[in-house]
């Protein structure tokens, strides 16, 4: 396995764990029951760092959505460049400090974080379309 298949399959990984987090905290906060009831606009909220690592689940789930499919380009169309690989870890470490850095709340790291994991999309596009 390639650095960036592992990468890429370490990021959907994360993305799809890292809810569990929030959840167990809105089943503590509200109860089993109301923790697996419909939305209430009135419900009791959850802790604020749940908050934030909800939001930092949705901004992960966004960036994926483009970096999984350059990443898909990237194995089929150059299969033995390491450089896309690099790019995925960039990415995938840039996800998880951001949902960490996010949740315990600390602003201007959170930003590094999301960055890279941005510009490492960013690159990762421009390989497969050959500028670099």
């Amino acid at each position: 396995m390639s650095s960036l298949e592992q990468y890429t399959a370490l990021s959907a990984l994360w993305i799809a764990i890292a809810w569990v987090p929030y959840i167990l905290d809105r089943i503590k906060v509200r109860g089993l029951m109301d923790a697996l009831a419909n939305y209430d606009p009135n419900a009791i909220p959850q802790s604020a760092w749940a908050q934030r690592a909800m939001r930092a689940h949705n901004v992960a789930v966004q960036a994926f959505v483009a970096f999984g499919p350059l990443a898909a380009i990237a194995m089929i169309k150059m299969p033995d460049d390491p450089y896309p690989g690099t790019l995925a870890m960039g990415f995938f470490f840039g996800i998880v400090a951001h949902y960490i850095i996010y949740a315990i709340g600390i602003p201007v790291l959170r930003t590094l974080a999301f960055a890279l994991a941005s510009f490492s999309t960013i690159g990762l596009a421009l390989r497969v379309l050959g500028v670099i």
